[in-house]
């Protein structure tokens, strides 16, 4: 008994190891693929392969990130696209899952409504970008809103769906034993889809972004989208590319910090 329990813990031992190599390989081919695009990248430029003019390079936007990082400038710019992200994000999340909560309890406003949220989800609502701005005013406000209104829709699809689908056994059971609705949402609907809740702030993550960067083309004079338009209209590209790399890691720290939420969620069920 006692060999065959040592064999199977080697076993395993093995596969535990094995999982972690895997991981350390999925690692290091991403972070090589990076080193290798951007030696690359500057190899174009250095060797005149590609226009460094029009397509920069990564020591030059380096260049232009650290000039303006010295100057002050750029964690101010950091931190105004960063404060109307994460303030338009919680924003259209809760009002989100408000609007989904508040269908789920009304199915007879739920079937009424649906066909405009389908509307306003293929809806291009960048194209209603001046008119917040003619509502809110050209400021962060504007910004925010239109945030909201790009991603509050997705979270509500995403969500109401997830409410729907919620196991109708387990729902009518309770309502023979006298569950309130107020009870089903508390007890067994909303428990039963946080996972469906932290997958909908994967997708409003991205579309957070989208909103403020649109918003800050239009009105803005603060932000990284500003700083992409300045450097587009004087023609500094080493500008608009640095810019864009600093878009880049902000966006994959906040989608990284979503999807560590996620794994918690998924350890604690």
């Amino acid at each position: 008994m006692r060999k065959q329990v040592e064999s199977v813990s080697s076993e395993r031992r093995s596969y535990l190891s094995a999982i972690r190599r895997r991981r350390s390989l999925i690692i290091i081919c991403k972070i090589a693929i990076i080193i290798a695009f951007l030696g690359l990248w500057q190899l174009g430029g250095t060797m005149g392969w590609i226009n460094s003019f029009i397509l920069s390079s990564p020591l030059r936007m380096m260049d232009s990130i650290f000039s303006l990082a010295m100057d002050g400038e750029l964690w101010y710019h950091i931190w105004v696209t960063t404060y109307e992200v994460v303030l338009g994000f919680l924003l259209g999340t809760a009002l989100g899952v408000f609007i989904a909560i508040c269908l789920w309890a009304w199915p007879f406003a739920r079937q009424v409504l649906e066909p405009y949220l389908v509307v306003l989800n293929s809806l291009p609502k960048i194209a209603l970008g001046p008119v917040f701005i003619v509502w809110f005013g050209a400021g962060p406000t504007s910004i925010i809103a239109i945030t909201i209104a790009i991603s509050v829709v997705v979270t509500i699809m995403e969500v109401l769906n997830g409410f729907i689908h919620t196991d109708e056994a387990t729902l009518t059971l309770l309502r023979s034993m006298g569950a309130t609705k107020m009870g089903l949402l508390t007890k067994v609907v909303i428990p039963a889809n946080i996972p469906t809740i932290v997958n909908s702030l994967k997708v409003s993550v991205g579309m957070s972004w989208v909103g403020v960067i649109v918003g800050e083309f239009l009105v803005s004079r603060a932000g990284l989208g500003y700083l992409v338009v300045y450097g587009s209209q004087v023609f500094k590209m080493d500008l608009v590319m640095g810019t864009v790399l600093i878009l880049a890691i902000e966006c994959t720290i906040m989608y990284l910090l979503v999807s560590l939420l996620e794994k918690r969620v998924r350890v604690e069920e």
